[in-house]
């Protein structure tokens, strides 16, 4: 909200000029989707400031001057710590803090936070938690070796596919058809790196069908354990964040089992690719 407040919304005279309503708007709203409480703080203000932050950043040492990053990236440096835009401290803005605070205490609850940027026509933050913060209902999978935890609220059903049912698209990975329906498929032992698995072709192994924010793909899995209730642990204050993953919990057997973090996951393979480096720390 301060951010909004002190950083998206324009001066009356401002906003007359770019043909805008003299009064800015912020929209806070909170709603229920899949296994989250969504929260977003929504803005019809003049959007981040690329420029700017990037010139921050650079000044703070925090990026390279000769530095490749794109937009969003750039964006998301305003949760670096101590990072601020304002030119003058006040009892809004300009100390440096909060934003990476915020970040780490979501983080900690098993929750993510993305921003949204249109110059010259607002911003978001987008806050998701899960909801329950201490244990969820899941359905134990296996990866090689690995095993792994996926939401129950986040699978809509798992099959068996046939080889007809499997198209490739050049440079765009394979998708497989259900009910008129065309779905990317995720193999999971390429993103987080996992060598030899037990199932290697399609229709060999379980396709798990998924959704996250309104998308909706097939996990490939070896296969399937079982469902139970499992208790979360906070990965990042025990490990760090990892991409793609929103804990971890403690099987009955005393091995560790990582929990798929559907959402993140498909922002994984959709922004960096099935070779990612940074989603095969998890393995």
């Amino acid at each position: 909200m301060r951010n909004s407040l002190d950083h998206g919304i324009e001066m009356p005279e401002e906003r007359l000029a770019a043909g805008k309503p003299e009064t800015g708007t912020i929209n806070l709203s909170a709603s229920h989707k899949g296994g989250n409480i969504v929260i977003e703080i929504r803005d019809d203000g003049q959007g981040l400031n690329r420029d700017k932050i990037e010139e921050k950043a650079i000044e703070k040492e925090i990026i390279d001057e000769d530095h490749n990053l794109s937009d969003q990236q750039i964006y998301e440096l305003i949760f670096a710590a101590g990072f601020s835009t304002a030119d003058v401290v006040s009892d809004v803005s300009g100390r440096g803090v909060g934003m990476d605070v915020v970040r780490k205490n979501i983080n900690e609850l098993g929750g993510s936070i993305e921003i949204e940027s249109d110059p010259g026509k607002g911003s978001a933050i987008i806050i998701r938690l899960p909801l329950t913060l201490a244990i969820l209902d899941g359905q134990t999978i296996t990866v090689a070796d690995e095993t792994y935890i996926v939401p129950l609220v986040s699978i809509i059903e798992s099959i068996q596919v046939k080889a007809d049912q499997i198209n490739r698209v050049a440079g765009k990975g394979e998708t497989f058809k259900l009910r008129d329906e065309f779905l990317p498929i995720l193999r999971l032992h390429e993103l987080f790196g996992i060598e030899n698995p037990n199932a290697s072709s399609l229709e060999e192994g379980l396709l798990v069908v998924v959704e996250g924010d309104g998308r909706h793909c097939g996990l490939f899995v070896d296969d399937l354990l079982g469902q139970q209730q499992v208790v979360i642990k906070s990965l990042e204050a025990n490990y760090q964040r990892v991409d793609g993953i929103s804990g971890a919990t403690i099987l009955g057997d005393g091995s560790v089992a990582l929990i798929l973090d559907i959402p993140g996951l498909l922002r994984l393979a959709a922004e960096t690719g099935a070779d990612s480096s940074a989603a095969k720390q998890t393995a």
